[in-house]
């Protein structure tokens, strides 16, 4: 089954970079973009619902820190109004998390298909990239990764809340992105290629949801 997600990841690959050849810009890069893109919009539906509980979590902030100042000596309290609330509104504060571990297989399937990929000479390489199923010699992948997933991260997290989730956000927002950035060195530049552009069309989605009007109570996964 494994080998089969590896394989159909690569046959995926190879039939994009098919068109980028059918319309005269051969590039496994642009094919790599277009399997992104693939990706999001099959992952729409769960990004969709996770995006606007994260948007959720924000609007109920202002409740969430009267609470806190309201319970302040007492902070078991706090911690189950807060969640009443949460319940109330339908969130899930650690529903940011889902769409990750969601990703991680098919993240170690491409690592694996791009690097036993078997490329054509003509289109392999990208800009200052000499062979994408090589790391970046110059390292300037890795730090756009890690700069794209702090900014998705930093768009996504809710301010305020309880001290335990307080944790949790600030090591999101700057440790996952100093983590997964140093993990990319040694990637082959076209995963890495693909978690830039992840990343950015995740962003996207996000800035388009947070424009909607305020959502209803109890609205949070009704669509």
């Amino acid at each position: 089954m494994w080998q089969s997600l590896v394989s159909g990841i690569a046959s995926v690959l190879q039939f994009f970079y098919q068109i980028t050849v059918n319309i005269g810009i051969p590039s496994y890069a642009l094919a790599i973009i277009m399997f992104t893109l693939l990706l999001k919009l099959v992952l729409y539906p769960l990004s969709y619902k996770q995006m606007h509980s994260m948007k959720k979590m924000q609007e109920i902030q202002p409740e969430v820190k009267k609470i806190q100042a309201k319970y302040k000596k007492n902070p078991e309290k706090a911690n189950q109004a807060i969640m009443e609330i949460y319940k109330e509104n339908k969130v899930n504060p650690m529903s940011g998390c889902l769409p990750l571990l969601v990703q991680m297989p098919i993240i170690i399937a491409l690592f694996q298909a791009l690097r036993d990929f078997q490329y054509a000479d003509l289109g392999s390489s990208f800009l200052w990239i000499p062979h994408l199923k090589n790391p970046d010699p110059y390292y300037i992948i890795p730090v756009i990764v890690g700069l794209t997933t702090y900014l998705q991260t930093k768009l996504t997290s809710p301010t305020g809340g309880d001290d335990a989730m307080a944790g949790t956000q600030k090591t999101m927002l700057y440790i996952m992105p100093i983590f997964i950035a140093y993990v990319s060195i040694k990637f082959p530049a076209g995963l890495g290629l693909y978690w830039i552009f992840f990343s950015v069309f995740g962003t996207l989605q996000q800035l388009y949801i947070n424009r909607q009007p305020a959502m209803q109570k109890g609205e949070v996964g009704g669509k």
